[in-house]
This record gives structure tokens, sequence and C-alpha cells, in this order.
């Protein structure tokens, strides 16, 4: 049996559209994805402004649906599922994501699904070129969720530990911001960081020996504040080493919590997702730990890291494979702001609408 389904991404600051073919028990294969990013627009304000980029998404989402299905040859009448993600995310943005799909189904007489956004993080990487197998260690690090779980197979999955406060991506960003590096925090840290070294400062990492896979960035935070603050005008001058510093901390508690984990299962294979698995040092540094300790680790393609479609339709796909979820055809929907991955579970999948 094949299935084309299209999936549409709204949850936070980048509209995603993709077109994803699954048949019989094979691995879905992507077939073409557009993506619009608001990054511009909300940089003059430092953050997501949540009403602007709902309104923003209500005015791409159909563009990039019309450029999908032309760059992939297809058409509307060829689409057999919509789905679309019910959450976790900002509210509004959801309900654009929410009612185009709906809308999309109703008119075309084809059932729609709605799709957890870290879900289609976890799964992201069987989009690539090197997809992994079941079971697994998985480290996502998406936004303001940093969590490390086992998984054993689509709606399968077993947290092992996660964040009691700040997340990774999210330590990156206030630190950034501190720096006075702008929005989008992160990335301008890594690009900085390359110019400075990770020893200049010493920084907490913590949670590192905890004895548990909790994590904690909120004290990191914290410590680049007072450093910062103890450099006064000096900052400047020295603000490529700390933010190498900052960017160091982090990513050596997420390595050894990774590995504990690894440890823990027995497993010996990984994945990372979501936007802060694009790292080029934690891909480096997590590289080599896993090589020495003979773990395989899997990642997205770098451009599937941060918010798509193609996850969300990757993520479909898959539930139906696996019999973990059935559409729904009466078209009603609602939306999940907060919305705990582990809610998901093999036996009671929550419905689309």
């Amino acid at each position: 049996m094949s299935l084309l389904i299209l999936g549409i991404e709204s949850s936070c600051d980048e509209t995603g559209v993709a077109l994803v073919r699954s048949t019989g028990d094979a691995v879905p294969t992507l077939l073409s994805h557009a993506l619009h990013s608001q990054i511009d627009m909300h940089q003059a304000y430092g953050g997501v402004v949540p009403e602007l980029a709902s309104r923003d998404h209500i005015r791409r989402v159909l563009p990039l649906a019309t450029q999908v299905l032309t760059e992939s040859g297809q058409t509307l009448a060829d689409v057999d599922v919509v789905a679309y993600t019910r959450g976790p995310g900002l509210a509004g943005a959801l309900l654009v994501g929410a009612g185009v799909a709906c809308a999309l189904g109703a008119a075309l007489g084809k059932p729609v699904l709605g799709v957890h956004h870290l879900e289609g993080h976890l799964l992201s990487p069987f989009l690539s070129a090197d997809p992994p197998e079941f079971p697994f260690v998985a480290l996502l690090v998406s936004g303001g969720h940093t969590q490390l779980m086992r998984v054993d197979g689509v709606g399968r999955y077993r947290i092992l530990g996660e964040t009691i406060d700040d997340a990774a991506g999210e330590a990156f960003d206030k630190s950034a911001k501190l720096m006075g590096l702008g929005y989008p925090g992160g990335p301008a840290l890594s690009r900085l960081a390359e110019q400075g070294s990770a020893t200049a400062f010493k920084l907490p990492r913590p949670l590192l020996h905890s004895g548990d896979l909790d994590f904690s960035f909120a004290g990191l935070k914290t410590a680049v504040l007072t450093q910062a603050k103890k450099l006064g005008d000096e900052l400047k001058a020295h603000k490529a080493d700390l933010a190498a510093s900052t960017e160091a901390a982090i990513v050596e508690v997420l390595v050894k919590k990774t590995l504990a984990a690894l440890k823990q299962t027995g497993l010996k294979r990984v994945v990372v997702a979501g936007g802060v698995g694009a790292n080029r040092h934690l891909r480096a540094q997590l590289n080599a730990a896993c090589a020495q300790n003979k773990v395989r680790v899997h990642y997205p393609e770098l451009h599937l890291c941060t918010d798509n479609g193609a996850m969300i339709a990757m993520a479909a796909a898959m539930r139906l494979q696996a019999g973990q979820q059935e559409t729904n055809t009466d078209y009603a929907f609602d939306v999940k702001p907060r919305w705990p991955l582990d809610a998901i579970t093999a036996s009671a999948a929550p419905a689309a609408g």
C-alpha cells in the first residue's frame, strides 16, 4: 500500500510543508519540502512575537504547499493524508497549521492526522541517507526541550532524563543575549565561539556528576552573566572566549550524559535530533566519543535539524505504518501548546482531532 502524505509544520517561527511517500513497510521517502523562516521578521524584537508568527504562517502555508506539489510533480488530488503539528508550540501558530490541514482534508475528502512536534524531531533522522534502526538512545535537543530517551519503536519511548530548568537551546540563546549577540542567539554564539578559546573561562557543568541523566542549564546561564559583569568594559575583547567556553560547557554535559545513557541501557546506537543537533562541536565530540565506544550515531540532514514539514510528514507516515495512530475524517481539531512526549504511548496514541 502506498500513501502520499502532505505534512504542515507551524509550531513557532518556521512554516514548513513537505510531501512524503510511504510504501509498505519500507522507510518512507521525502519527495519535496519547502520552508520559510521568520528570523528576519522577529530580529527587531529580540525574539519570537506570537501574533506576528501566526499571521505570517497564514501568508506562507498555501504558497509553500503549491511549491512542494509542483516540485514533486504531484497534485492535491494525489494526496492521501494531510498531517499537521498538533503541539507543542505557540497556540496561535499551531491553530494556523491545524486549520489549514483540516480545511484541505475536508475539501479533498481525505483524512487528517495530528502529529507531536517532538516526535517529528525524534524520527527526523529516518529522512537521512543513513537512517537508524530500533532500538536506540535518543538525545533530543530542540528549543526548550533537552531529553534523553530509550526508543524501542514508533510510539515506544521511555524518558531516561530531561532538563529540570533551562534546556540546552535556551542556554545557548540566553547566554548569547547576555553577550549582546542578538536573535537567534544560539547560532550566533556558535559562530563567535569558532574564534575563541574553550578553556579561557572556567564555567560550571551542572549535574554532570549527579549520578542521573537529568539536565540543568540555568546555573550556567547565571555563571555567564556573572562573568560578563565581571569583565565589564573588557567583555568585547573577550566575548569570543566567553562564547567558546559557554559552548564547551553545554557540549560536554550533553556528550557525557549521552554516553551515560548508552552505558545504562547497553545500547550501541544513538540518535541526535533537534536544532542544537546541528552544532558542529557537539557533532565532532559525540562522533569521537561514540567511535571510541563502538557506538553508531545518527543525525538528521543539517537542513532538517530545525523545524520543518518533512519531519511532520515522516512522523505521520511512520505512525500509520506502525499502527500507532488512525487518521481522522470528522475534521474537528484542537491543538496542544503543552504536550509532553511521554504522553504518547504504544497503547493509547492520541486521536488527530
